[in-house]
C-alpha cells in the first residue's frame, strides 16, 4: 500500500493545492526546482496539507525556496515566502544553540548539576546535570502535565508549584523522556548566568546574529500579522472503512516558562538564514557544534538520538541533525553533504520530517539508513517494508537502519490515521531488534489498531518481559483482557 493510501481526505479548497504563477515559471528553468514541486505537492495531496513552505541551502547559499497552498482554510489566503508559521519545538534546537554559547564562553559546564545554577529546586532535581537537562535524559515530571497549563486563567506559579510537586519519573540518565521542565530549567539558568529575569528568552541574539527579520515568540492568544493558522485532523471511518481525516483549529498556549522549549513562529527562509549562519559557524564555533550534535549516553553506556537541543540521526558517514516541532514543522542540516532543509506545513501530523531526506537527495545528499528505506517504500507501498530491508541488505551487507529511527517514523505513521501503513514498519523493528521492549509496544498498539487484539496481548506481554518498568503495556494488557 502506497503512502496515504489508508486515508481518505476531506476536500480542500482548490487553491489549496495550486501551485503559484511564479513557482510555475521559475521550475521550468530549474529542473530540481519541479521535482521539489512534484514530490511536495503529491506530499500534500496525500496528506491533506493546506500550506507549506520549503527552503534548501547549499554551500552555504539559500539555492531553493517554495511556497504552496493556502495560510488559512477560512478565507483563504495563499501562502508566500513572507507567510509565519509556527514551529514548535524546533524552538529547541536554538535553544541547545544558546546553552552551548554558554558552554562555550566559560560560564556553563555541561556536566554541572543544575542545582549549580538554580538555588530553589526540589533536592531531587538538584543532582541532574546540565547534558541531561537538554538530552531529555531527567526523569523529572513534565510541567505540560498540569492541571490548567494550557488555561490562560491559570497562573504560571501555580503551574510551577505542581511540577515541583510531583515525584520523579526515573533515576536521571536511566532512559529518554521527552519532558518540556527540562527546557524551563535550562531558560532559567541561562537567564541567571546573563542578570536576565527568570523566564527571559534567551535566542534573540540569534535571530539578529542571522539576520531573521520575521521570527518571535507567539501563540493563539496573540495577532500576529501574516501568520498561517494552525490545523490537527480527526479521523472517522469512511462508507469503506478507511479513515477519513477532517482538519479542526488548533489553539496553542506557550506561557513565557515554556519560551526555551516552544512558541517560536518563523517562515523557510528565516530559517534558512539560520540554518547558514549554524553551519559557518557564526553561532558557535567548530567545537561547540560538535558538543552540539554529538549524541548523549545513557548511564548503561547506549548512545541516545539526542545531541544539545538538536535530534542526531546516525546515518553513518552522512548524518542528519536538526529538530521538529509539533508534528507540522522541521529542519535538518546534512554535514558531511553540506545541504540543509528545512519544511514548515500548518497542519500537525503533516510529518514534514517524512519529506526533508528526499528533498536533501535532490541536491546531492547521500540518503542511507532509514532515509534510504522511506524512499523507496514511498514509491512502493508499506507492505513491502520486510522485503525491501532484505533487498538493501543483501545488496550492502552494511546496511542498516537505527531502531529509534524507524520506530518513531512507524510510530508517527500510527498515531496519524495510518495504521496498516504502519503495521509493516513496526513488524520490521521488532523482527531486527528483538531484544528492545520499545519495539514490542509498539507493535503491539499497531496490532490493536489494526483489530489483532490476541496478536496486541502478546506483543505487550513480550514487552514487559523485556522492560518490567513499562507501564504503559500493563495498562494496555489491562484494558485488552477486559475488552478494551
Amino acid at each position: 500500500m502506497g503512502i496515504g493510501a489508508a486515508v481518505a481526505l476531506t476536500a480542500l479548497p482548490a487553491v489549496a493545492m495550486a501551485q503559484p504563477k511564479a513557482v510555475a515559471a521559475s521550475a521550468a528553468a530549474d529542473p530540481l526546482a519541479a521535482q521539489v514541486d512534484a514530490f511536495l505537492q503529491a506530499q500534500m495531496r496525500a496528506g491533506g496539507i493546506p500550506g507549506m513552505q520549503v527552503a534548501v541551502i547549499q554551500h552555504g547559499r539559500l539555492v531553493l525556496s517554495r511556497s504552496y497552498g493556502i495560510a488559512n482554510l477560512q478565507t483563504p489566503v495563499p501562502v508566500t515566502a513572507e507567510t509565519i508559521f509556527a514551529v514548535n519545538s524546533i524552538t529547541k534546537a536554538f535553544t541547545g544553540v544558546a546553552a552551548m554559547r554558554q558552554v562555550q564562553e566559560g560560564r556553563l559546564d555541561l556536566d554541572a548539576p543544575v542545582g549549580q545554577y538554580l538555588a530553589d529546586l526540589p533536592a531531587a532535581w538538584r543532582p541532574i546535570t546540565i547534558r541531561q537537562l537538554l538530552t531529555h535524559m531527567s526523569g523529572l515530571p513534565d510541567i505540560n502535565r498540569a492541571p490548567g497549563d494550557r488555561d490562560e486563567r491559570v497562573g504560571g506559579d501555580a503551574i510551577w508549584a505542581w511540577v515541583q510537586a510531583q515525584p520523579m519519573k526515573f533515576t536521571p540518565g536511566e532512559r529518554f523522556d521527552y519532558c518540556q521542565t527540562n527546557y524551563t530549567l535550562i531558560q532559567r539558568v541561562v537567564d541567571g548566568l546573563t542578570g536576565q529575569p527568570p523566564d527571559t528568552p534567551i535566542n534573540g541574539w540569534e535571530f539578529e546574529a542571522a539576520g531573521m527579520t520575521h521570527t518571535a515568540y507567539g501563540d493563539s492568544g496573540m495577532v500576529t500579522p501574516g501568520k498561517a493558522a494552525g490545523y490537527r485532523n480527526s479521523y472517522a471511518p469512511g462508507p469503506d472503512g478507511a479513515p477519513v481525516a477532517t482538519p479542526h483549529p488548533v489553539y496553542e498556549l506557550f506561557r513565557p516558562m515554556h519560551r526555551a522549549s516552544s512558541g517560536l513562529d518563523s517562515t523557510a527562509e528565516d530559517m534558512a538564514r539560520w540554518m547558514i549562519a549554524v553551519s559557518q559557524e557564526r553561532l558557535l564555533d567548530a567545537d561547540s557544534l560538535r558538543l552540539l550534535w554529538t549524541p548523549a549516553r545513557f548511564n548503561d553506556g547506549r548512545a541516545s538520538q539526542w545531541g544539545l537541543g538538536w535530534v542526531v540521526l546516525n546515518r553513518g558517514d552522512h548524518r542528519a541533525v536538526g529538530m521538529t516541532g509539533g508534528s507540522r514543522s522541521a529542519f535538518f542540516l546534512y554535514p558531511e553533504d553540506d545541504v540543509g532543509v528545512v519544511i514548515l506545513t500548518n497542519l500537525s501530523g503533516a510529518n514534514p520530517e517524512d519529506m526533508i531526506d528526499q528533498v536533501a537527495a535532490f541536491y546531492g545528499a547521500k540518503l542511507t539508513g532509514v532515509a534510504a528505506l522511506r524512499a523507496e517504500l514511498q514509491r512502493r507501498g508499506y507492505d513491502q517494508a520486510a522485503a525491501l530491508y532484505a533487498e538493501l541488505k543483501a545488496k550492502d551487507p552494511a546496511f542498516q537502519v537505527e531502531e529509534a529511527e524507524l520506530n518513531d517514523w512507524g510510530y508517527r505513521l500510527l498515531s496519524n490515521g495510518q495504521p496498516r501503513n504502519a503495521l509493516p514498519l513496526l513488524k520490521l523493528v521488532a523482527d531486527l531488534f528483538p531484544a528492545s521492549g520499545n519495539a514490542q509496544d509498539s507493535l503491539a498498539e499497531a496490532l490493536a489498531a489494526t483489530g489483532d487484539k490476541a496478536g496486541a496481548i502478546v506483543a505487550y506481554q513480550r514487552s514487559l518481559e523485556l522492560d518490567p518498568k513499562n507501564t504503559n503495556a500493563e495498562r494496555r494488557l489491562v484494558a485488552l483482557k477486559a475488552g478494551g
